[in-house]
Parts: structure tokens; sequence; C-alpha cells
């Protein structure tokens, strides 16, 4: 059946909208095969193929091929759009199961449509492609910085147009708090992700993303947006404050001074940008423990003791100014945590410097009493940083040398005595454990037996109570151990702790 209709429709809908011709002819395609099912009493399965370029239009039956079904008594469970394999083979031999069978059958008139319904079929096909449009050109740009206008406020979520029929979403919890946004206000956000969904917002903007505030500054100060200095982190708490950490990759630039401009006029743009958040320039330094200070910045670090196992940092401040140190609700240390990446804990620099020399005495003691040194000697080894006798016995040699005073004699001594220590001690460590005996509650705890019991005690897990202390791991090396009987072993050493 010719129709010139169609190829109207298509080239008005194509032009109008912006997008394929296919897509409007699919959707009109769709529009006819929904009406030739309407026209049926039966429900039929239809396939309607329009000829691109002359706008005739064929329509055609479906039948799926399937087995025969033994619950019907060996015929189809759905006569008006399946057949039987057999039936099918008639025709066409090489027919399988699954397959699609088609016959051609009157097509309905395109002008007897109801108007409504091939219009909602394209206008849906139209959305679905205009949708696929924006993710196409948006999703390129995810990282960027975007403006737009407030189009409309819900529960705190707002609706922005980025002009050319463009809608993104700002969710609440991605809102400064507590920031004053009307309908029709210009604001900048950090498009974080892009979605194709069937319905819904598809661009998502964070106003509260570190991110914002590095693309900001990458806009405001143009040594950042030209590479000249680099933007290393970034921390915000939104809308309140943050931290920025810079380096100059020009060493006759301020990377600090830069970035907060004449008479702090870069800065100020980027603060009235965030709805007043005030941002502190930092310093950054390839000196992990110098990235810190200039972090807890503006309070001033007497000292630093480094855990690089728990990747943590002490910090020892002036008692005056340790709040200023932790901040309003611990925000400045938080800030600065997360702008280094170490876990921060802020300490009392009388209360560091007492501690300090208590482990200093008990370690000093401790190479007194194991090494047989003077106290000089177990000092100095204590305040250069040796805290175990085992890093004495296999530290480089170089190293001690280093200390100012000792020679290699001494060295070579001192790492002697410090290995027989070790021996010494792991003779004896081996000598108890041989004679440990587990304690009758362990022997007697559920799902315990004697050979398990004696290999526990041999690692020094001696009652229930030692059992309930361990993990999953600390059992592995058991022989016969699985996670599974070593987590119930351990559960049931705790039962007496929730009794």
């Amino acid at each position: 059946m010719a129709n010139k209709e169609i190829l109207l429709v298509v080239e008005v809908f194509s032009n109008e909208k912006e997008i394929d011709k296919e897509i409007v002819f699919q959707a009109i395609e769709s529009a006819l095969e929904s009406a030739t099912v309407k026209r049926h009493v039966n429900q039929i399965k239809a396939r309607v193929e329009i000829n691109r370029k002359t706008g005739d239009y064929t329509t055609y039956r479906q039948w799926e091929v399937v087995a025969a079904n033994p619950l019907c008594d060996g015929d189809v469970e759905f006569p008006t759009t399946q057949v039987l394999l057999e039936v099918a083979q008639l025709d066409n031999p090489d027919v399988k199961v699954g397959d699609l069978i088609e016959e051609e059958i009157d097509s309905v008139d395109f002008g007897r449509i109801a108007a409504q319904h091939a219009k909602q079929a394209i206008i849906q096909k139209v959305r679905e492609a205009e949708r696929k449009k924006i993710v196409d050109a948006y999703k390129p740009r995810v990282g960027e910085l975007v403006t737009g206008i407030v189009k409309r406020i819900e529960k705190g979520s707002v609706y922005l147009d980025l002009g050319g029929h463009v809608e993104a979403y700002i969710a609440r919890e991605d809102m400064i708090p507590r920031e004053a946004i009307r309908i029709g206000d210009r604001i900048r956000g950090y498009l974080k992700d892009v979605r194709l969904e069937p319905r819904g917002p598809q661009l998502f903007i964070s106003r509260t993303a570190p991110e914002l505030l590095i693309a900001l500054f990458r806009l405001e100060v143009p040594e950042v947006g030209e590479g000249l200095i680099s933007v290393m982190a970034a921390a915000r708490d939104p809308g309140s404050r943050a931290k920025l950490a810079v380096k100059s990759n020009d060493p006759r630039l301020d990377p600090v001074g830069s970035c907060v401009g004449m008479r702090g006029a870069r800065v100020q743009s980027v603060t009235n940008e965030l709805a007043g958040e005030r941002v502190d320039i930092i310093l950054w330094n390839p000196s992990e423990a110098q990235f810190v200070i200039n972090a807890m910045s503006p309070a001033e670090i007497q000292s630093i003791i480094v855990d690089e196992d728990k990747h943590s940092m002490d910090l020892a401040v002036n008692s005056e100014n340790l709040s200023q140190a932790i901040g309003r609700g611990g925000q400045n240390v938080r800030l600065a945590s997360q702008l280094t990446g170490w876990e921060l804990n802020v300490i009392d620099a009388s209360k560091a410097s007492l501690s300090s020399e208590a482990e200093t005495l008990k370690i000093k003691q401790l190479f007194i009493d194991q090494l047989d040194v003077d106290e000089d000697i177990a000092l100095i080894l204590a305040e250069v940083g040796f805290n175990t006798v085992e890093e004495i016995a296999y530290v480089p040699v170089s190293e001690m040398l280093e200390i100012e005073g000792f020679d290699e004699e001494l060295v070579h001594e001192l790492r002697s005595r410090a290995k027989d220590a070790l021996l010494i001690s792991a003779i004896a460590a081996e000598e108890i454990m041989e004679t440990a005996h587990p304690a009758q509650d362990l022997l007697d705890m559920e799902g315990m037996d004697d050979d398990l019991a004696y290999a526990l005690a041999n690692q020094g897990i001696i009652t229930m109570d030692n059992l309930a202390e361990q993990s999953v791991d600390d059992l592995l090396n058991l022989p016969g151990m699985n996670e599974d009987r070593a987590a119930k072993l351990i559960m049931k050493a705790r039962e007496p702790w929730f009794a």
C-alpha cells in the first residue's frame, strides 16, 4: 500500500525535533502494528515494513514455531500466535523451534489509524531519541563544570535548565546546606553522572563534590587552567569550609598567592559561588609529614609521630592551640585528614611529651636488660628511633654507623648481642609452648577436641577467654581448620561474654 503522507510525517518530525528519520519510521511502524493487532478480535502478532523511499508499507502476521505441548493434548497453547513445528515444516522443511514464520495480510489505512495513538507512538520514539541524544552529547562532559538556570525546586532538590531543552537534576544531598536558591537563579555545578533512563532526570549534578571546588579554581585562576599550577587535592565541608592543596610547576610562581589573587579577589569569587564557603589554600609538599603540617594550618604543630602500618599520624599541639587545631566540631582536623589521606589524631603536646618520655624510658630499660649495655648507649638507641631488639639485629650496618659516636666495633657488638637475645627469647618461648597445657574450660568447650586444644595451647591460647579474643585468620594455620569451624569456635568461646 503506498502512502505519501508517511513520508511527509517523517520529514516534519525529523526536521522539527532534529532526530534521525529512521527513528520516526520505526515509530510509525509500531503504530501501524498496534492498529493491526487491535483490528483483530483475537490477539495476534504483526509486523509492518515501510519502504523508506516510497512510503509503501506491507503488513505481515507472525507465528512462533513451537513444539507440541503435552498439557494441550499435543497442540499449541496459544493458537493465534503459535504454530506446531510439524505444520510449519510442511511449507518450509528448514524451519526450527523458536523461528518466526510470516504471512502477508491486508494493511490498515494510515489515515484511519487513531490519530492520538499514532501521535503518542511517534512522540514516545522521539522522546527516547532526544534523551539518547542528550546522553550522547553530555557523556564526554562528565567531570566538567556546567551552568544552568533554576527551573523548579521540589522538596529540596533542584532542576536546572541547561538550554536546548536539556534539564539537569541536583539531589537534595548534593545541594549546599542552607543555601538560598530561587527559581531563575543561575548556578554552577559539577556534572558527576549521565545515565540513559526511560523516565526522570538523566544528568546528575553536584554542588557538594570536592571536584566542583577544583573546577571553579581552574576557571578563576588562569595559571591553574594553563597547567602552571596543579591542584593536588581538595576537601570540603560544603557551605562552611574547604581546603585546597596546590603546587607550582614553575619555581618563579607562588601557587598560594596566585590562587588567592589580588586582595583575595580570586578566592572570594569561589567563596561567593559556594554560598560563602571559606577556602584555605594549602601548599602541597612531597614530604607527607610537612604536607600534614601545612594542611593543619592555621594551627601550629609541635611534633608528629607517624604510624606507617595504620597510616595515621599523632599531631602534638600546645594546649592553647588545641581547640584551633581540632576546629569547631572537629572540622579542621577532619578536612586535613581528607586532604592528605592520613588518619590524623590531635593530642596535647604536654601529654604527648610525657607519654614520649615514658615510652623512651621503657625502651631504654628493654635495651639495658636484653643487650647488657649501659644507660647512655641504651638511651641513644631509643632516641634515634630504635624500638625493638629485632631492629638492632637486622638494620643495615651503614644506618647504625650514622649514629654519632658509634664505630664499627660497637655496631657489630650490638648486633651480635641483639641476635643472641632474640635466639634466647625464641628458645624460651618454644619451651613454654611445648609445656603449655590447655585449661579445663577450653578442653570441655563444645566443638573442641584434645588435639586441637593442645595445638591452641602451643600458640598461647590456653583458656576460652584467650580463644574468644582471636580472629578467624588467627586460627587458620592450625591443622584441619577452616573458616567456618574457626568462626563457630570463636563465637562459642564468646558466649559467656554475652551471658
